[in-house]
């Protein structure tokens, strides 16, 4: 573990095992692209409110997170460190993790900027260096849990929550996922994948989904229940930077994001 930009928020490190190969290509892609990705996305990314997904949808509208005010928070899979800067201003004490140094010294910037102080931590989101029942919160917004196992992260954030403890995590829609076309480069108005079976895709990036059904399973075998799903959705004129990912019209017919909202019940 390196930590950078604050001290250590716990002592007891789990033994380590090997990167798993679509950590170290998620790895390698991050650290190249992260500068063009936080200039192309400066505008949404650098709002002074704490905001959701790619359509920046207002935690005070979705009120997915609820009063974080003396919550030690895991941002798990961090980029620039946007939301440990809002959930700080919140009043949380925030951990921001990620595994790329690239993205990272973004984080250290923003801090340097707006003085708000918060760790930042450079590992891997599947084997989390942190004790046993370290958090009160994780909370994702694409980030690990687009990029990395969920057989591996649901079970890593449960074993970092202290019982009661709240995973909310924002992700790409299963139903955007099998309408994604690979030429049209955008989810379109059909079906273009298989709904069952759905689970990685090997490109630029390795990504992960799983069918509704499948993350219901995964939740529950972990101890985790849902509280809510929320599908959030665009207004008639609202913008994005990431364009590419479905257009207005779509995200306005179908849900192009879900967060999950989740309570561990038992340690």
């Amino acid at each position: 573990m390196t930590v950078a930009g604050g001290r250590r928020t716990t002592t007891r490190v789990r033994t380590r095992r090997p990167s798993s190969a679509h950590v170290r290509k998620n790895r390698r892609y991050w650290d190249g692209a992260a500068d063009g990705y936080q200039r192309e996305h400066a505008s949404q990314l650098g709002t002074s409110r704490a905001v959701w997904g790619t359509w920046s949808i207002p935690e005070s509208e979705l009120g997915a997170l609820g009063d974080v005010r003396g919550l030690a928070v895991l941002e798990y899979g961090c980029g620039g460190g946007q939301w440990s800067r809002w959930l700080a201003e919140l009043g949380a004490s925030p951990v921001a993790l990620d595994l790329s140094w690239s993205q990272l010294r973004h984080a250290r910037t923003l801090i340097a900027e707006t003085h708000v102080r918060f760790p930042l931590v450079n590992a891997d989101a599947e084997r989390a260096p942190f004790a046993d029942a370290s958090f009160d919160l994780v909370m994702c917004d694409h980030g690990a849990m687009t990029f990395a196992d969920p057989y591996v992260t649901v079970p890593e954030v449960a074993r970092l929550l202290r019982p009661g403890g709240r995973f909310v995590f924002n992700h790409a829609s299963p139903l955007h996922d099998i309408a994604w076309d690979d030429d049209a480069e955008t989810a379109v108005d059909r079906f273009t994948r298989d709904y069952f079976g759905l689970r990685r895709w090997d490109e630029e990036t390795v990504d992960f989904n799983l069918p509704y059904g499948e993350w219901i399973r995964l939740f529950r075998a972990n101890a985790f229940a849902v509280v809510d799903l929320i599908e959030p959705r665009p207004g008639p004129d609202a913008r994005t930077t990431y364009d590419w990912f479905a257009t207005l019209e779509w995200a306005r017919r179908w849900p192009s994001e879900c967060l999950w909202s989740l309570r561990k019940t038992r340690t």
